[in-house]
């Protein structure tokens, strides 16, 4: 099929192998690892063809590009290998919100720092808001001590991301897990 008018070539993902390679020496490693030193191209893929596997471009932006001889399709397989590997161990940190009041019972305040405690051994970040509502606005104070309370009860496992700030009607701290 042809190619729009106009459109831009289609870029290849990977390392260039054999033919791509369009330079002139390369810097050559055998495929047991050893250095071969600089060599032309042709004889890179001669060498290449001799040993039955492929030329690949390791590191394309030295002068002269570094080509190894090896399998192609075992080292795609091997790449692709890792890089699961590698997502399977990611952890996607997220960020769990605990809403709180400034005249919270004791009781409420402990079943919000239990879970605030849980999130922190999943290794997630929990967000403190705590919400005034109507007059609750002129005793701020009371809720930024609040905020502080639970700032020096987290101290050990937590640390504190972002201060209490105010954010119109409601007061925002972030803690992240040490």
């Amino acid at each position: 099929m042809r190619r729009p008018f106009r459109a831009a070539a289609p870029t290849k993902e990977g390392p260039r192998i054999n033919r791509e390679i369009r330079v002139p020496q390369v810097q050559l490693i055998g495929d047991s690892g050893e250095n071969l030193g600089v060599v032309t191209i042709n004889d890179a893929l001669a060498a290449a063809a001799e040993a039955g596997l492929d030329l690949v471009e390791i590191s394309p932006n030295s002068t002269p590009p570094v080509c190894k001889i090896l399998d192609f399709g075992k080292y795609k397989y091997e790449a692709q290998k890792k890089a699961s590997e590698a997502r399977k161990n990611q952890k996607i940190v997220e960020i769990k919100e605990v809403k709180l009041r400034p005249n919270i019972d004791t009781h409420d305040y402990e079943v919000k720092m239990k879970s605030m405690l849980r999130f922190f051994e999943e290794g997630d970040k929990v967000k403190v808001t705590l919400r005034f509502r109507g007059r609750e606005m002129a005793h701020q104070d009371l809720g930024y001590k609040l905020l502080l309370q639970v700032k020096e009860e987290t101290a050990a496992i937590a640390k504190v991301e972002s201060d209490p700030r105010l954010e119109g009607r409601q007061m925002v701290m972030v803690l992240a897990p040490k």
